[in-house]
């Protein structure tokens, strides 16, 4: 459509709006009968198309990509002094914070991942942090029930007063550790404050075992049993599962939906443990039998090109590949020559410009 186009289409649903607004839609049946049939259709359809357009020219604006890639960050043990291979000092995991803060990103959590909803604000990006294995290191409440600093959910917390729109929001994988808790009342206690300050939790099975090579109804029973770690507590059953040592089970799905003793489970989503940017869930290539987490680590060793810093900084060098909100979370939005790579889930959402 050219701009001259553009403005006599306009005008003309300028002059249908003013018509609308001069007719007496709420007075009596009669008057409304004396409306011509098909203006008051026409002014809404003008309506609807005026602000379809200021949609496409707000996503055209912020150079919006919601068939981008997300990073989804695992972490483990946030320390003081590194111990294992997986572990951070407070000051590595701060820091990587701060710099997906300064970096316009947003943590979404992973439930918010796999069902689509990524509400964050125009131009910034989504980014999900999870943490496994549910260590004391991640959690521990004071006597008023905060976060202990010294822990990775009370930096978060800290980082996001620090930086306004940084949600302290991430998903926690949790396991029979229960975050050093042993009691049913202290695992409840856990469980429900996590929840409370709107964390997602998500099954990392009970006792963290490989379910590779495992029979089908040893994996559901384990799988299972980590399900009811959270549903007999707070009753509402987690969206997704983090599979042990990023291992499946030798039939995928297994991992994403199965029942024991019972009880059944059907998540949206099945996380590794590495080593690339996630796909969009807008995106043809998205498969929630095997969303890949990136750990996180500076570049060092094996960490030169697969862990976090290395990927932020090729997400940073290639923004063209990173999801890029339009702000709109009932839209999905992206360049119309990348309209090949939509998934047709997702059709009547779209909004190629």
């Amino acid at each position: 459509m050219g701009r001259d186009d553009a403005w006599r289409i306009g005008i003309a649903g300028i002059g249908l709006l003013a018509l609308a607004g001069c007719m007496p839609w709420d007075d009596d049946d009669a008057a409304k009968q004396k409306v011509a049939p098909g203006v008051k259709a026409q002014a809404l359809a003008a309506e609807k198309a005026a602000a379809q357009q200021a949609k496409v020219a707000a996503a055209a604006r912020v150079k919006a990509n919601e068939l981008g890639q997300i990073p989804v960050l695992m972490y483990h043990r946030v320390v003081e002094k590194v111990e294992a291979p997986d572990d951070l000092t407070y000051q590595q995991f701060r820091a990587e914070l701060e710099r997906l803060a300064r970096e316009g990103y947003v943590p979404i959590t992973a439930r918010e991942y796999v069902t689509g909803r990524i509400d964050v604000p125009a131009g910034k990006h989504p980014v999900v942090l999870t943490f496994d294995d549910s260590s004391p290191a991640q959690l521990a409440l004071d006597g008023e029930g905060n976060a202990m600093p010294n822990t990775a959910l009370g930096i978060l917390i800290d980082v996001a007063k620090r930086h306004p729109g940084f949600r302290p929001v991430a998903t926690m994988y949790v396991t029979r550790d229960m975050f050093g808790r042993h009691t049913p009342e202290e695992r409840a206690e856990y469980l429900m404050w996590l929840q409370d300050k709107g964390f997602d939790i998500g099954n990392h099975t009970h006792n963290h075992i490989n379910l590779r090579g495992r029979p089908k109804n040893e994996v559901f029973k384990e799988i299972v049993a980590g399900h009811r770690l959270i549903i007999d507590v707070i009753r509402t059953p987690p969206a997704t599962i983090a599979v042990p040592y990023g291992n499946q089970p030798s039939t995928k799905s297994w991992a994403r939906r199965g029942s024991s003793g019972g009880v059944s489970y059907d998540y949206g989503g099945v996380m590794l443990a590495g080593y690339t940017p996630a796909p969009s869930p807008f995106a043809k290539d998205f498969d929630p039998l095997g969303i890949p987490r990136i750990r996180s680590f500076e570049k060092k060793g094996d960490c030169v090109r697969f862990c976090s810093v290395a990927w932020l900084d090729w997400l940073k060098q290639n923004p063209d590949k990173r999801y890029t909100s339009d702000g709109d979370v009932t839209t999905v939005a992206y360049p119309k020559f990348k309209s090949p790579f939509a998934a047709r889930a997702y059709a009547k959402y779209a909004l190629p410009y």
